[in-house]
């Protein structure tokens, strides 16, 4: 049985770092319907990221701000997210995310200065990480329905980064090696 119930807080110490291979690995799916214990160790994530956003819970539990984590991030090979963010407009979106896709994207693409950052990075690495500026993807809730998302901007950054986790990629995997702020044609600024 998984530590992460609904009652466990999630802190830094739960979180993997960039040199352990579970990074480097695509997850496995998960079992459709979604597991009690799945269900539990994503709300136990849902609760790290919104305790790490409040100021008095993340200087209480040491936390550094996150808007997304991903299950291999806390030491599990399954495919599945939370994210928790404010986007460009202001808006809160709360997204829970088993066996996630992108099924189609836009061919413009965007980029956040000076660069993104991770949860299990604790160094500064400076460069530009492109991204499809619009993204549709399907997997499934909580409760094991399918749904289908259209997300633009500084959303669809953010979970880009979070199915690449999946998928055993960094973000700095996109980084151009020879010029880490080059960036490919077509590319603009989130603004």
């Amino acid at each position: 049985m998984s530590k992460f119930h609904s009652d466990y807080i999630i802190t830094m110490k739960d979180i993997v770092r960039e040199k352990n291979e579970i990074l480097r690995q695509p997850t496995q799916k998960v079992m459709v319907p979604p597991s009690n214990e799945d269900k539990q160790t994503l709300t136990c994530m849902m609760h790290f990221l919104k305790n790490s956003q409040d100021p008095y819970l993340s200087k209480k539990y040491k936390l550094r701000a996150g808007v997304g984590l991903s299950a291999n991030q806390i030491g599990l090979n399954k495919r599945m997210f939370v994210a928790y963010l404010t986007d460009e407009e202001g808006q809160k979106h709360e997204y829970t995310l088993i066996n996630p896709k992108i099924i189609s994207h836009s061919v413009s693409t965007i980029y956040m200065s000076p660069s993104e950052g991770c949860l299990s990075v604790d160094r500064d690495i400076k460069g530009f990480v492109p991204r499809y500026e619009r993204i549709k993807v399907k997997g499934l809730n909580l409760e094991g329905e399918e749904i289908v998302l259209k997300l633009k901007g500084y959303s669809s950054i953010v979970i880009q980064h979070e199915i690449d986790h999946l998928n055993g990629i960094m973000f700095y995997d996109r980084i151009n090696k020879e010029n880490p702020f080059k960036l490919p044609e077509n590319c603009k600024m989130l603004c």
